[in-house]
């Protein structure tokens, strides 16, 4: 069972890595692990330390060990399959001798607005801000010391493949994020890498980014020298074959089975995101939809919002110290548990209760930075309820802006689907996302499982050599028994909602000044 049919995803999420094992039924999760990480602000730029990066996935790799051998009684020693996938977009650059040059940028990181702004106009399409293009066009804007060495840039899930199998490759998901995509040729848009070639002839973009695979395509082999990352005590073997390394975005998507057109799905973590196959494309360019691709390279809408649920984790953690304090201990489920309860006594629209969960620059608001606010006027009803209903409402609002961009393009939905651990608790989070949207969300009971689990299907689906789409294995080889919880949106709610989301929309001005005059702690103006 623990041989040559198995699949083994990682992911690297903002907080947690986490490890994930199916055999030849891939509905079928055999064991997990995981290991908690957090970014670093350091100088002004969020990022995560490379020594970070593999203690995180030794660790998670050595809990999951740790579980099958609880459950199964034996050490594995060999996989069929294995998939990286992690953050999105960000900027991981290395020189000729491997060396990386510049520590890592996230995602989360919004200093790249001039070479956002002049590539969107280069090329006619949305460049955002945390685009791996964007950055390296920023350096070059800045005239940083470290582009004269440029080598190699890749992201966080194609760093992570090459130290395992030699190969620097991405899937065409996350690569989607690194440059713009030919929806014919599946591959870097040729047009557009010209244009930049003209207008920065010193770089050579085709030698510099990864080569891009499609979903099924081996990714090469699990190295003897990635074997010993992964696994330090030697148990592990090399030989494994592997998938094209992906983005969160498009494991969120084969999570929720969301390939196909006119299906869609939001994914809630440190930042959230809802991912939409087009069937057509878009008639304008938008300044809030950034335009992917499925791991197959199919189009795709995507509303990228850089806060989601860190803010409300933060509260939960304040109000589970306060049981604490109190005497009255209880665990960080049983917190979540009862605030999400809570918050379906709330009144429709929050009581007038407005809650910002911005702690990083938010570019769909119009934020360079983030500053956490609640906001509430004198004549507002101030309840654990309604707190908590603003909180919930606030983790989709910058969300809802952009989904209203989609609305006004006419972009139809059969299905849209949410994964996420703030899912996990059944009719809260899901109910208000329906209300938030307008329409039916349907979550699976993988939900919580979220993108390991999809990276391990994507695995399962190279092992396979399936001769079948993607959309397919995934209709026929996982979801065929699979059960999902719906929710309907109730009137009540998205009346509620849209109150709140006009009054969200105009306390933005709020947030932008407590950017203006509130200073990060240690800087000043």
């Amino acid at each position: 069972m623990l041989g040559g049919r198995t699949s083994l995803g990682i992911e690297l999420g903002s907080t947690r890595i986490k490890a994930c094992l199916i055999g030849d039924d891939a509905s079928v999760v055999l064991a997990v692990g995981s290991d908690e990480w957090e970014n670093s602000f350091v100088d002004r730029v969020w990022t995560y330390s490379l020594a970070d990066v593999w203690s995180g996935v030794q660790a998670a790799y050595a809990d999951l060990v740790a579980d099958i051998e609880r459950r199964y009684g034996v050490r594995p020693e060999t996989f069929g399959a294995i998939g990286v996938s992690a953050m999105m977009h960000g900027y991981l650059a290395f020189g000729a001798a491997d060396e990386q040059l510049v520590p890592f940028r996230t995602w989360r990181n919004t200093t790249t607005g001039v070479a956002a702004d002049e590539l969107t106009e280069l090329f006619g399409v949305n460049i955002p801000l945390r685009w791996s293009i964007a950055h390296l066009h920023q350096a070059v804007v800045d005239a940083e010391p470290h582009v004269a060495d440029l080598d190699f840039v890749t992201t966080l899930a194609g760093y992570v493949h090459w130290q395992l199998t030699g190969r620097k490759v991405l899937g065409v998901g996350d690569a989607s994020g690194m440059f713009p995509i030919d929806a014919q040729t599946r591959t870097y848009d040729a047009e557009l890498m010209a244009k930049y070639a003209a207008l920065v002839p010193a770089l050579d973009l085709e030698a510099l980014l990864p080569e891009v695979l499609v979903a099924g395509q081996p990714a090469g082999e699990l190295t003897e020298q990635g074997a010993a990352l992964l696994d330090p005590t030697g148990a592990l073997k090399p030989g494994a074959v592997t998938a094209p390394p992906e983005g969160d975005a498009g494991t969120g998507m084969v999570a929720t089975q969301s390939v196909a057109p006119r299906t869609g799905n939001v994914s809630a973590g440190t930042s959230i995101f809802a991912m939409v196959v087009l069937e057509r494309p878009l008639a304008n360019l938008h300044h809030e939809i950034d335009l992917v691709t499925t791991p197959a390279g199919d189009p795709v809408a995507m509303v990228h919002c850089n806060n989601g649920a860190s803010e409300l984790a933060a509260w939960a953690g304040m109000f589970g110290r306060f049981s604490t304090a109190a005497g009255s201990p209880v665990s960080s489920d049983t917190v979540f548990e009862t605030l999400f309860r809570e918050a379906l006594e709330g009144e429709a629209d929050a009581g007038g209760v407005l809650a910002y969960n911005h702690l990083a620059g938010e570019p769909i608001a119009g934020l360079a930075e983030g500053r956490p606010l609640v906001v509430r006027t004198p004549d507002s009803r101030l309840t654990l309820a309604n707190f908590m209903r603003a909180q919930l409402y606030g983790v989709f609002g910058t969300l809802a802006l952009g989904m209203r961009v989609l609305d006004g393009e006419k972009v139809e939905l059969d299905r849209m689907f949410a994964h996420g651990g703030m899912f996990r608790t059944a009719g809260v989070a899901q109910r208000f996302l329906a209300g938030a949207l307008g329409a039916p969300v349907s979550v699976a009971e993988t939900a919580s499982e979220g993108g390991a689990w999809g990276m391990a299907v994507l695995a399962s689906y190279v092992a396979s050599g399936e001769g079948r789409t993607l959309d397919g294995y995934l209709r026929d080889r996982v979801f065929d028994e699979a059960s999902f919880t719906t929710v309907a949106p109730e009137a009540a709610d998205v009346a509620g909602f849209a109150t709140y989301l006009d009054r969200y929309r105009d306390g933005l001005a709020a947030e932008q000044a407590a950017v203006e005059s509130i200073s990060l702690l240690g800087t000043t103006r």
